[in-house]
């Protein structure tokens, strides 16, 4: 039987210009790491940011690294690197990576529900995300809730809310430097490879709700088409 125990984790968190919500959300990773009996260490990774999120984040009491790649992929890949380098003592087979984003509010059994989850078996787990409500229109909100089902996951892979074992994520060859997808791709990679993959909503993520993120497509991408299909006029480009 294969050997599903879990001794560490780390919590990855790419930055680039999200000054705004940047301590929002690293307050929310405090929060689900607080309810842990396990060593996590937190790895928030900036990069090229020209704004504020450096000193956002050295208001936090996790790892902050800075690169100029401009790319969330390399973003993603430089802080699960870091995180397995600092967990090197621990088998990858037992190290579990979750991975947020920087515009994004986790709930307090994120982490809890991904070791669960990992202690039965999974090797990746995809989390649901939802946008923050507020962002949208009245109409919009509704179209969302309307096609969305709570407790039927869809299985879409969102970086805002992916754990997976070390070990897989290098068999996997881990994130691409893509400039958006690179979760996607990863995730296809690990399924191609046998690990069992488990999707859940029970620990769903709260993503933004803008129109246009800091990719050109993603889940902004996404909330656009939904946009379109109320015959809503698009966004101007930032």
């Amino acid at each position: 039987m294969t050997d599903s125990t879990i001794e560490a984790l780390a919590v990855v968190v790419p930055v680039h210009n999200e000054e705004r919500l940047l301590s929002r959300c690293l307050a929310s990773v405090e929060a689900a790491v607080s309810r842990l009996s396990l060593p996590c260490t937190v790895f928030v990774v900036i990069d090229a940011s020209t704004d504020g999120s450096w000193a956002v984040a050295q208001r936090h009491p996790f790892t902050v690294i800075e690169i100029g790649a401009r790319s969330v992929g390399a973003a993603r890949s430089v802080g699960v690197a870091a995180a397995l380098d600092h967990l090197a003592q621990v088998p990858h087979r037992r190290t579990w990576i979750a991975n947020t984003d920087a515009d994004s509010v986790v709930p307090p059994n994120w982490l809890t529900l991904q070791l669960k989850l990992a202690r039965a078996g999974a090797d990746v787990v995809i989390g649901t995300v939802r946008p923050e409500f507020t962002d949208l229109s009245p109409r919009h909100r509704q179209l969302w809730l309307d096609t969305h089902t709570r407790g039927h996951p869809n299985g879409h892979v969102h970086g805002a809310n992916l754990g997976l074992r070390g070990d897989v994520y290098r068999g996997a060859g881990g994130f691409s430097d893509a400039p958006e997808h690179e979760d996607v791709m990863l995730v296809d990679r690990c399924r191609a490879a046998g690990a069992r993959v488990v999707a859940s909503d029970a620990a769903e993520v709260v993503t933004s709700g803008r129109l246009v993120g800091r990719t050109p497509g993603g889940y902004a991408a996404y909330l656009r088409d939904q946009h379109r299909a109320l015959g809503a006029v698009e966004p101007e480009p930032a």
